[in-house]
């Protein structure tokens, strides 16, 4: 990629920054085995003015359950389990769902059959003083008491239904610490942050609290939508506790698009990897479509008819996103000290970049995001006899009448110059349709035909 197209990924990010008022974004893009682009943007401390580095420490929530993946993985390859061990051999679990064992395979697909418990959610918003959950995890074999009833939460056999479920990452860290006689995070450090050079990278709240270079979590807050700082949610563990920097993540994305290798040394078979990133399970949402589960990994079959290989994380303060495409030895991460704008869109605009494609108009949606928010105005009917006001949020459209009655349109298929949503009113499914002109936007709202200028 050219200066100037890097320079539209950063004016992008920005922008979003700046509508969203999130603090920092660090970005690092990966080609071939190397850093073909690192930036941050932003202050890793508002407060004090310090400006984020592409060093800059940011937990990275849930990728870290590719971490933890890898090593199960590595024990296979080892000969220390099997894929298809049930669980309880490892850890007194004392969960059948529907009279069925869970299996090693059944946690790493997020098909226990366990709909998701909540330990974290409630860990998390207790750690950052949000709300009034508490839920004092403060070991991983802590889960193992808070996991006892939970039988009756099973809405599926095993191995047959994606529900995704952070508990069985931890009860994973624990698999590993039973077969290896070490402690989860040693097994980590031995088998990928060692031999990756990964030395800024850690999970110990003593480790991150040396390091010079952490990035202050901060939440929005609802009131305002400005950020607030916050607590660093130490304690969670193998379901989403590593805190990295965009240099070393894009070591550990290198040996990822290198299949298993980086600096002539092997992480892991390039053929578990394989394994790893293929599908097991349809998952319940659509980005780019056709998605699924393997193992640790999230996987979308058409990405620009490329296969990608992804996973985000969202710690309320922290959020992530890390993807590749391992046809064009291409990969991306990206990392913030806040929520608000989707880290998985930047981090696709950034790969549609890296292959010549322009994101916001062949990325559905980035391509939906525009037009729902060019939608956004005041609608007169006939004379002015009507009148409707359309704002944005999100992918929805409200629609408020003169008389402050509201609408909330869904969309339906969105189009440079046509979109559809729909809406009910008074019970009836009613569709409501936008042309979009060179001048102005149509409004077809049931009866009526509004108008906009452009």
């Amino acid at each position: 990629m050219s200066a100037s197209e890097w320079r539209g990924l950063e004016a992008f990010i920005l922008e979003k920054m700046s509508e969203y008022k999130m603090p920092s974004v660090a970005i690092a893009v990966v080609k071939n085995g190397e850093l073909a682009y690192v930036n941050a943007l932003g202050f890793r401390d508002l407060e004090r003015g310090v400006p984020a580095t592409p060093g800059t420490i940011y937990g990275i929530g849930s990728i870290t359950k590719t971490f933890t993946a890898l090593c199960v993985l590595k024990q296979v390859e080892e000969g220390r389990l099997s894929l298809d061990d049930e669980v309880e051999k490892y850890v007194p679990l004392g969960l059948r769902p529907f009279g069925e064992p869970i299996k090693i395979w059944h946690l790493l697909t997020h098909t226990s059959g366990l709909s998701a418990l909540g330990y974290a959610e409630a860990f998390i918003e207790g750690a950052l003083g949000l709300g009034d959950a508490w839920m004092p995890v403060a070991k991983p074999q802590d889960i193992l008491p808070f996991l006892s009833g939970a039988e009756s939460w099973a809405v599926e056999r095993p191995g047959r239904r994606f529900f995704y479920l952070n508990e069985g990452y931890v009860l994973l860290g624990l698999v590993i610490e039973r077969v290896t006689q070490r402690l989860y995070w040693d097994c980590v450090r031995r088998h990928i942050l060692g031999p990756l050079s990964m030395s800024r990278t850690y999970i110990y709240a003593e480790d991150a609290e040396k390091d010079l270079d952490v990035a202050k979590p901060y939440v929005i807050d609802p009131q305002t939508g400005r950020p607030q700082p916050a607590k660093i949610p130490f304690g969670i563990y193998s379901d989403g506790g590593i805190m990295s920097n965009a240099l070393d993540m894009a070591k550990y994305v290198a040996m990822l698009i290198g299949r298993g290798r980086y600096g002539g040394v092997e992480v892991i078979d390039a053929r578990l990897l394989e394994e790893a990133e293929t599908k097991r399970v349809e998952v319940p949402w659509r980005l780019l479509g056709g998605e699924g589960y393997g193992y640790g990994f999230l996987i979308s079959e058409n990405f620009f008819g490329r296969k990608l290989v992804a996973h985000g994380g969202n710690v309320l303060a922290y959020t992530a996103y890390m993807a590749y495409v391992p046809q064009e030895r291409l990969g991306v991460v990206v990392l913030a000290n806040s929520m608000g704008y989707p880290m998985s869109y930047i981090a696709l605009y950034a790969l549609s970049l890296a292959l010549g494609r322009d994101p916001t108009r062949e990325l559905p949606f980035l391509l939906r995001e525009r037009i729902v928010k060019a939608l956004e105005g005041l609608y007169r009917g006939y004379k002015n006899s009507v009148s409707y006001t359309v704002k944005a949020k999100g992918d929805v459209l409200i629609v408020r009448s003169r008389l402050g009655e509201e609408l909330y349109l869904l969309p339906e298929e969105v189009h440079e110059d046509y979109a559809k949503f729909y809406t009910y009113m008074r019970g009836y499914r009613i569709p409501v349709e936008f042309y979009i002109e060179k001048d102005r936007v149509k409004m077809i709202l049931e009866r009526y035909l509004l108008i906009k200028p452009r």
